[in-house]
């Protein structure tokens, strides 16, 4: 206990470098701590399941160009080429991707009429083969029929009397009890009545950044389109061997069109989230450099200190101070220094956490972050003050001797 007094009366003799140093550390816990939570989140979002067998999907873009183009019948052959393809699972034709950016969206009440509470959600026009082929579970209800699925021109705005919606949706709509959603009708463009025939686990929607990122539903159109998607689920091992060659086979079987952007799921979400991995390799690069200058100023603190009193600690070493005497006083020093650092740095990663959930409707920030932000910069003091504190303790005891 004497020993810390005499520790916190020499800190008070140089005050200005212990209070900077603190400050600095102050610092960087704030920025630390909070710079790990929105890591934290954005690993989360990116780790989100799409509800699809990512790994053994592709898709690519049919563009027509020819005028006496019949888009129905080549539209079958099309899907019925893909199918009987060796090694492909199933296919359709959709008019969004997963996770893609791009898509449609729409509104469902579950009451009629205009001023009613409408809850967004992504919509995906796909056929009876959907389920297969984007590997999704169905997890209530059934699947739509072959006698489900209609015919959508560009300009129509009726809707099929059919949807299959993700479970999410179904938690949006009727909180209380989502399965109760099975077999209710909902209501789309405000009046047109829907009803819901099958729940699916998971389907993302294509933007990652939405908060109902995964309010989705399924509906029964095929699409009267010039510039139409076919996604393709290949069995497991398959896909990369099989997408020249599905792309040619198309390419060859209706010169009227042009087939391109083959493009995998896998490359569509790290597409999706390349904006999320650039920003935290920003914040580690932000953590990593505000540590070493932390580090460096324990370090030039330490040094700046141990010059200013070499005869102090060659007297010490003189009446009988062990070289574990002057390297644990240095130490313990720092860690004094450290603790009110941190101390100040806790509340203001609290405070800033704050800012940030009122601003930008972040979570708050978890104790458990604080906590080690708080140990990793004890650990980054002691290990900073370890080489100037082994330098101090061989410091010879005939300093002490030496004339100013």
């Amino acid at each position: 206990m004497k020993e810390l007094g005499l520790i916190f009366r020499a800190l008070l003799r140089n005050k200005v470098g212990a209070l900077l140093i603190s400050l600095q550390i102050a610092l960087t816990l704030t920025i630390m701590v909070n710079a790990i939570f929105m890591m934290q989140e954005r690993n989360s979002q990116m780790a989100r399941p799409s509800g699809l067998d990512e790994g053994n999907l592709f898709y690519l873009n049919n563009t027509v160009f020819a005028t006496d183009y019949n888009q129905q019948v080549a539209l079958e052959e099309d899907l019925a080429l893909l199918r009987q393809t060796e090694g492909v699972v199933d296919a359709i034709q959709i008019n969004a991707i997963p996770m893609s950016g791009g898509g449609w969206s729409m509104g469902l009440q579950t009451e009629a009429g205009e001023g009613k509470d409408t809850t967004g959600v992504a919509v995906y026009m796909v056929d009876d083969h959907a389920i297969n082929t984007l590997g999704l579970e169905l997890i209530a209800g059934e699947n739509f029929a072959t006698t489900d699925i209609q015919w959508r021109d560009a300009s129509q705005s009726t809707w099929p009397a059919k949807t299959i919606i993700s479970k999410a949706m179904a938690e949006n709509l009727f909180p209380d009890d989502w399965q109760s959603a099975l077999g209710k009708t909902v209501y789309i463009s405000e009046t047109q009545a829907i009803q819901i025939t099958g729940i699916v686990k998971t389907l993302q929607a294509p933007w990652n950044g939405w908060n109902g990122v995964e309010r989705s539903m399924l509906v029964p159109f095929k699409m009267e389109s010039k510039d139409s998607r076919f996604m393709i689920r290949t069995e497991p091992g398959r896909r990369d061997k099989l997408m020249p060659i599905i792309e040619k086979a198309l390419a060859d079987s209706n010169k009227g069109r042009i087939i391109r952007r083959v493009t995998t799921i896998d490359e569509v979400r790290e597409r999706s989230y390349r904006g999320h991995n650039a920003v935290n390799k920003i914040l580690s690069t932000v953590i990593a450099i505000l540590t070493l200058i932390t580090g460096f100023g324990i370090v030039g603190l330490a040094m700046f200190s141990i010059n200013r009193r070499t005869k102090q600690i060659g007297t010490r070493r003189a009446l009988g101070a062990t070289k574990g005497h002057i390297m644990s006083y240095f130490m313990i020093e720092n860690l004094m220094i450290s603790t009110f650092g941190v101390a100040l740095g806790a509340a203001g990663a609290i405070g800033l956490n704050i800012w940030l959930v009122n601003t930008l409707s972040m979570s708050p920030i978890t104790s458990d972050i604080v906590i080690f932000g708080i140990i990793a910069l004890y650990i980054v003091g002691q290990l900073a003050v370890l080489y100037p504190a082994s330098k101090a303790a061989n410091i010879p005891p005939a300093t002490a001797t030496r004339s100013a």
